[in-house]
């Protein structure tokens, strides 16, 4: 990706070395009734099922990492302060061109004001306004207090368990959880979270995957709209991320085989398709999943 000259957002709070837990802690799951929508790694799934009887499908999502690149010395800084490494700057950047695209997509498709998100950068664990989260279970985005939460070890980790590297396939993981507060703002989450509540745990499930589905679409929106900052490869990239992290291929890597009706994310074909729909149109109309 070409962000040399994007102007990298304010919107960033830097909570690294705040943490105490390290990285080999268990995000907190939260309940159908409204917690964080995150990424998740693949590392700890047996001990989860095993160990503590938690399904760890259910918590799953997408992420991405750097190829052939060691992630710089991180620097520790007061919460609210700009991050100044280069990782924190390239997802600082990336989100910037999500609220440039978002500013624009919300005046002219649907006549309103865009209310940015916060991004918050966390080493080993946090605490949000959906609960205390560690960074085992990657990304998330929180619509209780509107920010999206990141550990930049993430990144590494995917690339190293899943082999989904490239700066544009680590944009993507960005843009996807800023697609959850698209759906915030525009009151599908709290639509989706009243309907979960109502549902059997398959239909549940089913909610979960277009919700998941329609922010990957969300997130190829923003990538039409950010064409000029593409090089060659970066939607390869993207898109062998999207494959990466199906359930299907999480759930036959973590136990051997698939079942269908567990799935809270979408198959690999699933989520490759709708970021497809979303790079082709760029039209958030036509990311309605739920039809």
């Amino acid at each position: 990706m070409r962000l040399d000259d994007k102007e990298a957002s304010s919107n960033v709070e830097d909570r690294r070395g705040q943490g105490g837990f390290g990285r080999g802690g268990v995000r907190i799951p939260i309940g159908r009734g409204g917690g964080g929508i995150g990424l998740g790694t693949i590392i700890i799934l047996g001990i989860l099922w095993l160990v503590f009887g938690i399904n760890p499908l259910e918590m799953l999502s997408r992420g991405f990492a750097p190829q052939q690149q060691e992630m710089p010395q991180q620097t520790q800084t007061q919460p609210g302060a700009p991050a100044s490494d280069e990782w924190a700057q390239f997802a600082a950047k990336v989100l910037g061109t999500t609220e440039t695209t978002w500013d624009k997509i919300f005046q002219q498709q649907l006549n309103r004001q865009y209310e940015h998100p916060r991004l918050v950068l966390f080493s080993g664990y946090v605490q949000s306004a959906c609960g205390m989260a560690q960074s085992a279970m990657g990304p998330f985005y929180c619509p209780r207090d509107q920010k999206v939460y990141l550990d930049l070890s993430f990144f590494q980790d995917m690339r190293a368990r899943l082999g989904a590297g490239g700066d544009f396939a680590y944009a993507y993981v960005i843009a996807h959880e800023v697609g959850h507060h698209v759906q915030n703002l525009l009151g599908i989450a709290d639509k989706v979270t009243a309907a979960r509540m109502r549902s059997s745990q398959v239909e549940s499930n089913q909610l979960s995957v277009m919700m998941e589905l329609q922010a990957d679409c969300f997130a190829g929106v923003w990538a039409r709209d950010n064409t000029d900052l593409l090089e060659e490869g970066d939607v390869e990239e993207a898109i062998g991320a999207a494959l990466a992290i199906g359930d299907d291929r999480l759930q036959k890597r973590s136990q051997g085989y698939v079942v269908p009706e567990n799935f809270t994310h979408g198959s690999s074909e699933q989520r490759a398709s709708w970021l497809k729909r979303g790079m082709q149109t760029g039209n958030i109309g036509d990311c309605d999943t739920f039809r």
